[in-house]
């Protein structure tokens, strides 16, 4: 089953409580709380409140949005242990963490082997109470491109260790649908927009452009513009039989209102 939620940063700077009213006006099921104004890391009497709110609200945590950057976090001050103080207090099942803080193509060999050994490290330290790590897919780490991403998946088969989706700006749908076929087995959450890049829209897209100038090169839109692909995309993740959240993030304008009609969308969609 996939249910309908956000990722709590779609509304950075609007307080915990108003996230919820929307989140509760657009249907929604359950909220990934941002790990670092709405539920910052380490805060575990602030994790502890949003835990109650959000349960009040009859909605679930779906995932807690850390931004551990594995292999790299720990060396700049921030500890594992207080990202997982604050997803237990929060009740959180999975923590979203990024697979360290470059392009696979720049990260080299040894810094590629720390990020391995602290996913397992880490992976350990959440399933011993219970929950699992979730890598988000994204550029600037070692899941910047499918094959990447799959790649990495390969070297970490704890079964603490999932990944979450969301399509690359930019490219043909087959070869989105391609990168989630990948992950399929481990698939955790999906992240739910539609993007489109305006400098690329004439170019044959391809893992060999430029690199993407934010945000000039980037254009949200309404998620009814994107309904096609994410019809086939909910549809691939449907048969890896596994239950997910479909989050959306990052809406057109960053408003409430496009939250709202986002929402009227993927809940038909779901």
């Amino acid at each position: 089953m996939i249910k309908a939620g956000m990722c709590s940063v779609t509304l950075a700077k609007i307080p915990v409580g108003q996230v919820l009213s929307i989140a509760q006006c657009a249907g929604l099921e359950g909220i990934e709380w941002w790990g670092r104004d709405h539920v910052p890391h380490g805060d575990v009497k602030t994790a502890c409140l949003v835990s109650d709110l959000t349960r009040a609200a009859g909605l679930a945590v779906s995932s807690y949005g850390s931004y551990y950057k594995v292999g790299v976090s720990e060396d700049e001050g921030l500890g594992f242990q207080s990202v997982l103080d604050a997803a237990v207090a929060l009740g959180a099942p999975t923590i979203r963490v990024w697979a360290g803080n470059r392009d696979t193509a720049q990260a080299g060999q040894s810094l590629i082997a720390k990020i391995v050994a602290d996913t397992v490290r880490i992976a350990d330290m959440a399933a011993e109470k219970g929950l699992t790590i979730t890598f988000e897919f994204h550029g600037g780490s070692l899941t910047d491109r499918n094959e990447n991403a799959i790649h990495f998946a390969s070297q970490v088969p704890h079964p603490a260790v999932l990944f979450s989706w969301q399509p690359p700006h930019g490219y043909d749908i087959d070869h989105c649908l391609a990168g989630l076929s990948g992950l399929l087995p481990r698939l955790s959450t999906l992240h739910v927009y539609h993007w489109t890049i305006g400098s690329y829209e004439a170019n044959t897209l391809n893992e060999t452009m430029r690199p993407l100038n934010y945000p000039e090169d980037f254009f949200r839109h309404p998620l009814a513009d994107g309904r096609a692909r994410w019809e086939r995309y909910l549809d691939t993740a449907r048969k890896g039989g596994r239950d997910h959240f479909a989050l959306l993030e990052f809406v057109k304008d960053d408003s409430p209102d496009q939250v709202i009609q986002d929402a009227a969308i993927l809940r038909k969609l779901l």
